[in-house]
């Protein structure tokens, strides 16, 4: 069954045992009849060459027999020793008393450590055995393992642990790790930046660190998928203080391998100081000033997110625009500290109104908006502009209780209103426009609406191929010395005439234009053509006169302006003493220290400068000192009433006053009578204008006017 060498082997190896066995049974019974102590020189003979460290000793120390590699290490290799001394030294113990060392024998393993013979420390593992039990002692073999090394090594990690940790404590950055994601391991700075009751931390117990609105970005976190790239996030996190405060966190996810666990963490870092910085930084860009809340920037950024969120949802919202109805009269009538006092307590009351998801936000001027959540009413929008302004004219008391507070609205809906954010919301001012000229108005947007769109989109195309047709004109105005009658200048009024004869009037096409950026070319023709008919009327022997000129915001803000003025006033020879830019107050105030700049510049050159439309806007009189103009133009909503409204000829005078404090001209817009005249002289303004002395006219009209002038 079997080969026959195997069979033979199996026979040898059986043999070879059995002789053995009779031999160790042989020497244990002679040992055991002749053997009653402990010979150093037959001891010696088994242990000389093992390579470990070893002592047999008896329980009552009578022997202690050292093997070489012990005595080596601690320097008695060639001489006697004292086997209790010895002992004691290589056990580290003080004493050998007998409770110490049934201790030692009881334990599965004993370090000591002790000083070699280079003065070096030595650490020996003890495994302590009982070899045999006599009657006048116990004879026991200890085994020593040298950890020297491996201690030295602990020792370096250690201490490498402890420069990592300090590197971390002096960067203040904090680490924790996973392998599962359910149980982290954090650095000592992480516990001690969060004040952590151990470096073990369970995910639920990360969770609750997270402020509660930083949640969901946590999660998505903790699960997000395995990585190689780093990612970050910042998140709010309760701190040891016991407050929350915001931490960027830097980690990444690695998939296990055959011989890794998976592992996923990173580093946290305080950067609270950071994000305080941001804030501020984003309240400048993002936050109105005034009113406190989000500003047309704001709006815009948060507006399209939510409407991106509408179309992937299928949730709707409700675009409404507000504004205070004449409130460029309450400001100029009650005060600037009031005006602000009415934009301020406007903001807080929409504020009261917005829904989650929702914003209100101030979007320039007394122009405001509201953003609310659809949930199928509606009326909701149009009984919201109602609680709002019921609200609004409560403020009506105390110094604002002579005047009539309300607001009027328009609104549409997002996303079916539009294809984008800003779209809906022009849609939303476009309803508002459409009930201009009604107080309290409420009125939404219409489909039907966008026939007028199309129709300025028509438009537009006409006007771009007109001005290439050079069907543009200017149309003057004179401007008359109240004291002496005599015309002292003009103002330049764009026309646009067909090749049929029809006059398109400037309110129908430069809102156009100044939407499609041909206002640039406009502007343009209009500098270039105004100073260029002026030098013409004098060479042709008329009076010296000034030639006013409007420039559109876009064009104003130009950082090329005075280079291009400079220009038109050389290319026609025209001194710029006769030359003038009238600015509206809106626009002078949209950016005012660059408008300061601008004016500035332009007044180095010799222009004089006008400010138009005064009281239409939303700045206060203290305006005066800061803006370089030398003529100011009293609007006409004042000048219509000025006979009737005492209130109305009041903030004429008060103007007329302030500005001569401060020798600033002034001139009146909308002269129709005599009567309005000798109110204006006698109130001691300069200059008039209007249809009682003469409507916009053509160049060949105004001549005779010049004319006409000259003789009287």
């Amino acid at each position: 069954m079997y080969p026959d060498y195997a069979i033979q082997a199996l026979t040898v190896y059986i043999s070879t045992m059995i002789f053995l066995t009779l031999i160790l049974i042989l020497i244990s019974w002679l040992y055991r009849k002749h053997k009653n102590s402990v010979d150093d020189t037959d001891i010696a003979g088994i242990t000389y060459d093992l390579n470990s460290e070893m002592i047999l000793w008896t329980d009552d120390f009578s022997d202690v027999y050292v093997n070489n590699k012990l005595r080596s290490l601690i320097g008695c290799a060639e001489k006697p020793v004292d086997g209790k001394e010895v002992l004691k030294l290589a056990f580290g113990l003080e004493d050998l008393n007998r409770d110490t060392l049934e201790k030692m024998i009881e334990s599965s393993s004993h370090e000591a450590r002790f000083k070699g013979q280079n003065g070096g420390l030595v650490t020996i593992a003890w495994s302590t055995s009982l070899v045999k039990k006599r009657k006048k002692n116990s004879l026991y073999l200890s085994t020593g393992f040298n950890l020297t090394n491996i201690r030295k090594m602990k020792l370096s990690l250690a201490s490498a642990n402890d420069f990592f940790n300090s590197s971390m404590e002096l960067a203040e950055i904090g680490v924790v790790m996973s392998t599962d994601r359910k149980k982290f391991r954090a650095s000592p700075e992480m516990v001690r930046m969060l004040d952590l009751k151990s470096s073990s931390i369970t995910l639920s117990e990360f969770r609750s660190l997270v402020h509660p609105n930083d949640r969901i970005q946590f999660d998505s976190v903790v699960n997000s998928k395995d990585s190689a790239e780093v990612r970050s996030t910042d998140m709010r996190m309760r701190s040891a203080e016991g407050t929350y405060r915001w931490y960027s966190y830097r980690y990444k996810s690695i998939k296990g391998t055959a011989h890794t666990l998976p592992l996923f963490g990173g580093a946290i870092i305080d950067v609270t100081e950071e994000h305080e910085k941001d804030l501020l930084i984003e309240r400048l860009a993002y936050i109105d000033e005034v009113t406190d809340i989000a500003n047309r920037n704001k709006l815009m950024v948060v507006g399209q997110e939510t409407y991106e969120t509408a179309q992937i949802l299928g949730y709707s919202y409700w675009v409404v625009v507000l504004d205070i109805d004449r409130f460029h009269i309450i400001n100029d009538t009650c005060g600037y500290t009031n005006g602000n006092y009415i934009l301020k307590n406007f903001a807080h009351i929409l504020y009261k109104f917005v829904t989650p998801g929702g914003i209100a936000a101030r979007m320039s001027g007394d122009n405001f908006a509201l953003v609310l959540r659809d949930y199928g009413d509606d009326e909701l929008p149009a009984r919201t502009a109602r609680d709002i302004q019921d609200e609004f004219a409560k403020l009506a008391v105390d110094e604002l209780s002579a005047i009539s507070l309300t607001c009027s609205a328009g609104y549409s809906k997002m996303p079916e209103d539009g294809r984008s954010f800003l779209e809906v919301v022009e849609h939303a001012e476009f309803a508002l426009k459409s009930a201009s000229g009604f107080q309290s108005s409420i009125c939404g947007y219409e489909p039907s609406m966008h026939d007028s769109i199309i129709g300025n989109t028509e438009l537009e195309k006409s006007l771009a191929v007109a001005i290439q047709n050079n069907e543009l004109q200017l149309f003057y105005q004179p401007k008359i010395n109240l004291e002496t009658g005599k015309i002292m200048g003009v103002e330049a009024l764009i026309r646009w005439i067909k090749p049929d004869g029809t006059v398109v009037k400037p309110d129908q096409f430069v809102p156009i234009a100044e939407s499609s950026h041909l206002i640039g070319k406009i502007s343009e023709f209009v500098l270039n053509e105004g100073c260029r008919q002026n030098m013409m009327w004098q060479k042709m022997g008329y009076p010296n006169i000034v030639m006013s000129i409007n420039f559109a915001s876009s064009d104003f803000y130009q950082k090329d302006l005075r280079d291009k003025v400079f220009e038109a006033l050389v290319k026609s020879g025209l001194e710029p003493k006769w030359l003038e830019v009238e600015l509206t107050e809106t626009l002078a105030l949209s950016d005012i220290n660059y408008a300061v700049d601008q004016m500035n510049k332009l007044r180095d050159l010799g222009v004089k400068l006008a400010m138009d439309d005064f009281g239409t806007g939303y700045s206060s009189l203290s305006y005066l000192q800061i803006l370089p103009i030398t003529l100011l133009k009293l609007d006409r909503s004042f000048i219509t009433d000025i006979e009737s409204d005492n209130i109305a000829y009041e903030i004429v005078s008060a103007v007329i006053r302030i500005a001569k404090s401060k020798k600033i001209e002034t001139i009146a817009e909308g002269i129709e009578n005599k009567n309005q005249e000798d109110i204006l002289r006698k109130a001691g303004c300069d200059y008039g204008q209007g249809y009682l002395y003469g409507k916009p006219m053509p160049a060949n009209k105004l001549q005779e006017f010049l004319e006409q002038n000259m003789k009287n």
